[in-house]
């Protein structure tokens, strides 16, 4: 039977701070915990509620239900106080940073002054893990298990100092499934070595504790001395210290992710790897809500390119050549469908489980159109509407002289996407990230920035060039933004195909009429425009009520701004159509 720390101390569990309450308790199984391994921490250091603890965590060997004495660490809250004073030759030879003797989670090193940390050596060792440093000015270290992958495995402020008050607190917190394998490995108790102070309210409970002193200092009656507490009356209230050791967490391992206890929807058994290999056929296919990819498309970790395969769209997040899905292929707007076979295919059973948790039941398909489109699919076409307006203006620039190429003036290669796909363009990867249906305002703002992006890629000396050559003022012209440029190009070639000339009546000695008027066939790249830099409330309300007045049912934000997000983008592929088709009639006039 283990040690109950919380029965055998001297105040009852009901009037505990919520901290001393979590520090005298032990720590679940549940792989979700993160488990506070060290830290150095005052809150409200003058304050009423001021609350400080120091914490290091020892690795502890053997397995026992008795509690440890107090480590004398308990204080300070590092493994090592200061360098060792000698400074003769090999004076260190034997110096081995414990607590007490015995092993620890994080190296915690102090000089009264300065504080460093980092996670020690035999625990990533170990378990494998990669560091990494994120921050500026306040940097923290994160242990990353690459492997699997498996991000942020432990991580915790890198330093602070001391100088008069603690200016940083600090908190390492490590995934409690990797530090009880870390634990089990080394058949060893992780211990909280701490010390804890904090005002509390003066009680009548906290009074019988204290026996009716003024101050008191306690210890357990009997058996090890594993904690010392002093109370005492302080500032109007009382002040609580504890110097305690307590086992924390046991070498049990938390439960296994296991891919082979799923029961997916239409099966009447758990699927195993086994079952699933041996399905030849694919005709028991599973269907995901393609949210499932958001994990893969937001970390830098992983690939997840849409490519095209027998005239399908997938999208096979993999990584780092050590695991991936395959075949899944998209279908409606937001599923992904992937035979089962292929997704038990080797991978870690957690990729699969994450899998599991996006699953479409086949009663819930009955009212999807499969057959609409997706976010990959508009990508597509926008991406083509580029191209071909792309080869457009190369072959009117060629007319007049101006000699620049597709990949040039748009900045996509139709060679290199024919040979490749979207590997050399992740500008398109993103574009076609997930697009729920409850896309958030926010989001649906940031991909129309991400649209107007593709299309600013057009250089605007060249639309102004050819602009000038057409008998545009050069001084009219010279502020002018690119849509107003692509604007008054498109007035022109309207005109001349409107009068059924020639391209080689595109140069013009005289001002064309009418250059700078609107022209409606260009309202949702305005649109789009405006969208991508509306950043205050007043602004987004003018853009709906225009999303509005192009046709858009403005009541289904109710439901989020995915579809939205459909009609912009439909709307930006048509008017780039529509430049390309009106250069593409001008140009076959010769």
């Amino acid at each position: 039977m283990k040690f109950d720390y919380l029965a055998a101390f001297p105040i009852p569990e009901e009037y505990l701070p919520p901290k001393l309450r979590e520090l005298l308790t032990p720590v679940g199984l549940s792989a979700n915990i993160r488990v506070e391994v060290a830290a150095m921490q005052e809150n409200d250091q003058y304050g009423p509620n001021a609350e400080h603890l120091h914490l290091q965590m020892a690795v502890v060997s053997g397995i026992t239900n008795q509690p440890l004495e107090t480590m004398r660490e308990a204080g300070d809250g590092v493994v090592e106080c200061s360098v060792p004073a000698d400074d003769a030759i090999g004076c260190i030879s034997n110096f081995i940073p414990s607590l007490s003797s015995h092993d620890y989670i994080v190296a915690a090193w102090g000089g009264s002054s300065f504080y460093s940390y980092s996670l020690s050596e035999k625990v990533w060792m170990a378990l494998g893990l990669s560091p990494r440093c994120v921050g500026n000015d306040e940097q923290r270290l994160v242990y990353d298990d690459l492997g699997l992958p498996e991000f942020d495995v432990a991580d915790g402020e890198i330093s602070t100092c001391y100088h008069g008050s603690l200016k940083r607190n600090v908190c390492w917190r490590m995934s409690n499934e990797y530090l009880r394998r870390y634990l089990w490995l080394r058949g060893a108790r992780g211990v909280r070595v701490f010390f804890y102070q904090v005002h509390i309210q003066d009680t009548v409970h906290i009074r019988e504790v204290m026996k009716g002193k003024p101050h008191i200092n306690l210890k357990p009656i009997k058996g090890v001395e594993w904690f010392e507490l002093d109370i005492r009356e302080h500032k109007q209230g009382l002040l609580l210290q504890l110097w305690a050791s307590v086992e924390a967490v046991y070498p049990e391992l938390c439960p296994e992710q296991n891919a082979e206890t799923l029961v997916w929807p239409g099966e009447q058994i758990p699927m195993t790897h086994d079952r699933a290999d041996s399905i030849i056929q694919r005709h028991n296919p599973v269907y995901l809500d393609d949210k499932f990819l958001e994990k893969y498309e937001q970390s830098i970790f992983y690939d997840t390119t849409p490519y095209q395969a027998w005239g399908q769209w997938n999208c096979d997040p993999s990584y780092g050549g050590q695991w991936c899905f395959t075949e899944c292929q998209r279908v409606g707007r937001n599923l992904i469908k992937v035979p089962m076979r292929e997704l038990y295919k080797a991978k870690p059973d957690r990729e699969i489980i994450h899998a599991y948790e996006y699953v479409i039941a086949p009663e819930n398909l009955e009212h999807i159109d499969l057959a609409e489109e997706h976010i990959v699919n508009k990508v597509q076409r926008l991406l083509e509407a580029l191209l071909n307006l792309g080869d457009g203006l190369s072959q009117l620039g060629d007319t007049i002289g101006l000699a620049q190429t597709t990949e040039e003036l748009t900045g996509f290669s139709r060679k290199e996407i024919e040979d490749n796909g979207w590997l050399k363009y992740p500008s398109l990867s993103r574009l076609a990230q997930v697009a729920p249906i409850d896309m958030t305002q926010q989001m649906f703002l940031a991909r129309c920035k991400n649209i107007h992006e593709l299309i600013q890629k057009i250089p605007n000396g060249y639309l102004k060039s050819l602009l000038i050559n057409a008998g545009c003022p050069r001084s009219k012209i010279g502020s002018l933004g690119s849509l107003k440029l692509i604007q008054a190009l498109l007035n022109r070639l309207e005109y001349l195909n409107g009068q059924l000339e020639s391209v080689h009546d595109f140069p013009s000695q005289v001002e064309p009429e009418d250059w700078g008027d609107s022209n409606v066939n260009l309202a949702s790249l305005f649109l789009n425009n405006d969208l991508r830099i509306a950043d205050a409330h007043d602004a987004i309300e003018k853009c709906i009520l225009t999303l509005q007045k192009l046709g858009f049912d403005t009541a289904n934000l109710s439901s989020g701004y995915g579809r939205a997000l459909d009609f912009v983008m439909d709307g930006v592929i048509n008017s780039l159509d529509y430049i390309a088709n009106q250069l593409k009639e001008l140009l076959l006039r010769v």
